[in-house]
């Protein structure tokens, strides 16, 4: 069965996909002009970065759900398991950059716009289309498992890199000042924010469920 997308929906998957690859762009432009490494070795910092990773992700994910809905990729991002997860990964990226980086970073310029619509608009933009057009049926408790395989191999990824290179793109998980027995108790913590969050959405969806079917 064909998905048909609304002129609302359409309207807001345009805004959606121009505005996170417009802000990846600009970050990829300026991580490489302010670089203090080689380019190649900065272009590999930048995608060791979650921020961007996820919003990569969202950017993909608008830009599928967009131009080809019907397609098998386009029906893989309309599934509700798929929608809700990225959606907890893109609120996870507002809430640590809120929370704790935004009091040690103080961006200017085209660089506080970047962030600005990184952490704080995209997340907001992408948590509204989950609200207002995901759908909601289906979800299960046991998904929140299978959601943290992402982070847990990001973390992997960054530890290992980090181990071989010294460069760790977050104060939390530095292992040159922290320690890697620290490091670890943050990813710990961390893997149960997720969780926690997780079972917070499914709880959500349910009740917007719920609600929607007994209407």
């Amino acid at each position: 069965m064909k998905q048909k997308i609304t002129k609302v929906k359409q309207t807001f998957l345009i805004i959606g996909a121009a505005v996170t690859w417009f802000a990846i762009l600009v970050q990829l432009y300026l991580i490489i002009l302010n670089r203090v490494e080689s380019v190649p070795e900065t272009i590999i910092r930048f995608f060791s970065f979650y921020t961007i990773l996820t919003n990569i992700l969202v950017a993909f994910c608008f830009t599928v759900l967009l131009v080809k809905p019907n397609s098998r990729s386009g029906i893989f991002f309309s599934q509700a398991s798929i929608l809700n997860a990225i959606t907890i990964y893109i609120f996870v990226v507002g809430l640590l950059y809120n929370l704790i980086l935004r009091q040690i970073w103080s961006p200017v310029g085209l660089q506080r716009l970047a962030d600005e619509l990184l952490h704080v608009v995209i997340p907001l933009l992408f948590i509204l289309y989950w609200y207002l057009f995901a759908p909601k049926d289906g979800l299960r408790w046991k998904n929140a498992f299978p959601w943290l395989l992402y982070p847990f191999v990001y973390a992997v990824f960054v530890l290992f890199r980090g181990a071989l290179s010294g460069f760790y793109p977050y104060p939390f998980v530095d292992a040159n000042i922290l320690g890697l027995k620290k490091v670890l108790l943050n990813s710990v913590g961390l893997f149960i924010g997720f969780f926690l969050i997780s079972l917070l959405f499914i709880a959500i969806a349910k009740a917007m469920s719920k609600k929607n079917s007994s209407t």
